[in-house]
């Protein structure tokens, strides 16, 4: 059975496998940056990304050289910008230690990369015999095998690691991109082909009727809920930002100046009248001249948390004092800065009241 699992999969690759350059080079530095890029990113956004990483650092040593600004200024528009961090920093362990490590011990140990990551980057450009196991590789094996175990608690991981090892052939790198491509392609999340699967015969989920259950997770964590409100000003050609701090999101990305506001939002006169944190400002909010709503409650979700954001525009005729931590740039020059998505839509809308 599991020899006609393996061999089934073989032969529809194949067929239908994607061409993706990545997989056209056994470099280590190639293969890594794309599975780092594909976490959480959908493979048709994250080429774009890869093709520029590669252009710009067309190696280790080149990424590791740059600055952490401007990563995260090329990674900008992906999200989970720990990514980003993570892939600069192990760039800078590999160059350390003289180059990739070959194992899969060694490989887990670089920053940002997991069992998945190392088990890929192995078996790609190293021949390792190590099974991947992403979320397409957890939704075959649930369905073929009709595993309920949830593919989120550390039973589950251990369920399906342990089966996925056992499938893998001789031809472990094959298999790995064959079975990661039929779970895109061919047993899809929603609606998938099994009127045409080379598995149908002997797929569990198919006979008993429960595709469309397989595979279970566990209910997330509660979502909490965040309210943001964002003053760009525009003072003389040029606007305050300030970079994000760790030990919260988007960390070490810009922002203009922001406040962070707990339940119901008031007028923001009255908010920044109930706010001593904005001292040296405060003086010069009131009456709050040249002040301008541009857009409320803009709603952006993250994977724990959703933000509601209200965005400012105030053009005082004098360039005020700053808060710690905020300074001043050219306009025309924060492009240069790399922002959340949230602040990208927000920058947005500001151009488009210009214009």
């Amino acid at each position: 059975m599991n020899s006609y699992f393996a061999l089934s999969l073989l032969r529809w690759f194949r067929e239908n496998g994607r061409e993706l350059p990545w997989r056209q080079t056994c470099d280590p530095y190639a293969i890594w940056l794309s599975e780092i890029i594909l976490q959480q990113t959908q493979v048709k956004q994250g080429m774009a990304y890869w093709q520029r990483f590669i252009e710009r650092w067309p190696t280790v040593a080149d990424l590791a050289a740059a600055t952490e600004d401007e990563v995260l200024r090329e990674w900008q528009g992906l999200g989970y910008y720990s990514r980003a961090r993570n892939l600069h920093a192990a760039a800078r362990q590999v160059v350390a230690r003289g180059g990739f490590p070959t194992t899969v011990d060694g490989l887990r140990a670089l920053k940002g990369v997991g069992d998945y990551t190392a088990a890929a980057i192995g078996s790609f450009a190293f021949g390792l015999p190590a099974a991947v196991v992403d979320g397409n590789v957890y939704r075959v094996l649930s369905r073929h095998f009709g595993i309920d175990t949830p593919i989120n608690t550390t039973e589950g991981k251990k369920v399906f690691a342990a089966l996925a090892q056992s499938l893998l052939p001789e031809a472990a790198a094959d298999y790995n991109q064959a079975i990661m491509d039929f779970g895109a392609l061919q047993c899809t999340p929603q609606s998938p082909h099994c009127g045409r699967c080379p598995l149908a015969e002997t797929c569990v989920a198919l006979r008993e009727g429960r595709v469309g259950e397989l595979p279970v997770k566990e209910r997330k964590l509660k979502v909490a809920e965040r309210h943001l409100i964002y003053i760009y000003i525009r003072s003389n050609g040029c606007t305050a930002i300030h970079r994000r701090g760790p030990g919260d999101i988007w960390q070490g990305l810009y922002e203009p100046l922001c406040l962070e506001v707990s339940g119901e939002r008031g007028e923001v006169r009255e908010i920044f009248s109930a706010l001593g944190i904005l001292s040296p400002l405060t003086s010069h909010l009131s009456p709050l001249n040249n002040l301008s709503l541009l857009k409320k409650s803009v709603k952006h979700v993250l994977t724990h948390r959703v933000l509601y954001a209200d965005f400012y525009l105030w053009e005082p005729e004098e360039r005020p004092a700053l808060p710690d931590g905020y300074f001043w740039i050219r306009e025309d020059e924060i492009d240069q800065y790399a922002v959340p998505r949230l602040i990208e839509l927000l920058l947005e809308e500001l151009w488009k009241n210009q214009t």
